[in-house]
C-alpha cells in the first residue's frame, strides 16, 4: 500500500512572468512503506523542490499528494503544520540543529512542542542518541561537535516524533567519505530493523549506491 501518492504535480514559480520556471512539471510517483529511495539529478532539476512540496513546505501550483490517504493541499496551515509535525521526519543539508541547545534537547523540542511528558521525551531522546551512536554526547551543543555528529542528531531529531517518513536534502554535503558511510549505515539499518521510510534528494554517488530505488529527474519531470 502506497503512504505517499502524487498526482500531477507542478510547481511553477514566476508563473505570470515572460519567463515562467517549471520546477515540477508534471510528476507522478508513489512511494511505499519501508521504501529507502534516492531522487537523483543534476542541479536545477526539481529535486529539492519535489522534496519541499513533499513535505508541505511549499504549495504546489496544480496537482495533489496524498500522504496516508491525507490530501495536504486540503489542510489549512495550522492543521498542515500540525500534520507535519506529527507525519514527517526532515534531514537537511545544512543540519538546522538550534545552536543553544544540546544535541538531547534539540532531539526533545519536538516532543515538546507535541505535548509529551518529561520522562518520555527524555528516554526517547536519549535512545535515539544511542541509536545513532553518539549516546555520550547528549550534553554537547552543536558547536562543539564535528559535522557528522551534528548530521546524527539531525536524524535522531527527524525520529523523534515518530514520522511516517524521513524526508532528506542532500544530507551528506558537508560530510567527508567516514562521516558519510557512517550516517548511510545509521539510516539503513533504521530503514531495514524500523521499517522506516526514507527519501534522498541527492547528486551525491554514495548515497545513489545504497538507494534501493532511484528516481531521475530533469528539467521537473521524471525521466527513469
Amino acid at each position: 500500500m502506497s503512504i505517499i501518492e502524487i498526482k500531477n504535480l507542478k510547481k511553477i514559480y514566476n508563473e505570470n512572468s515572460e519567463i515562467p520556471v517549471h520546477a515540477v512539471n508534471g510528476i507522478d510517483l508513489s512511494f511505499e512503506q519501508g521504501e529507502f529511495s534516492a531522487i537523483v539529478g543534476p542541479s536545477g532539476c526539481g529535486k529539492t523542490t519535489l522534496l519541499n512540496l513533499l513535505g508541505g513546505l511549499d504549495s504546489p501550483t496544480t496537482g495533489e499528494i496524498i500522504i496516508d490517504g491525507v490530501n495536504i493541499g486540503d489542510l489549512s496551515e495550522s492543521k498542515l503544520t500540525d500534520f507535519r509535525m506529527n507525519n514527517i521526519g526532515f534531514v537537511f543539508q545544512a543540519y538546522n540543529l538550534i545552536p543553544v541547545l544540546t544535541a538531547r534537547e534539540n532531539i526533545e523540542f519536538i516532543m515538546h512542542l507535541q505535548h509529551k511528558p518529561k520522562k518520555e521525551r527524555l528516554e526517547r531522546a536519549m535512545a535515539l542518541l544511542e541509536a545513532v551512536g553518539i549516546g555520550d554526547r547528549a550534553g554537547s551543543r552543536p558547536s562543539k561537535l564535528s559535522g557528522g555528529q551534528q548530521q546524527r542528531v539531525a536524524v535522531a531529531r527527524a525520529l523523534a516524533s515518530k514520522p511516517k517518513f524521513i524526508l532528506a536534502d542532500e544530507p551528506t554535503a558537508n560530510l567527508d567519505s567516514k562521516a558519510t558511510e557512517k550516517l548511510l549505515e545509521i539510516m539503513e539499518k533504521l530503514n531495514r530493523e524500523e521499517n522506516i521510510t526514507f527519501i534522498f534528494a541527492t547528486h551525491d554517488a554514495r548515497v545513489m549506491k545504497k538507494a534501493r530505488r532511484l528516481i531521475k529527474l530533469e528539467d521537473g519531470k521524471v525521466i527513469d
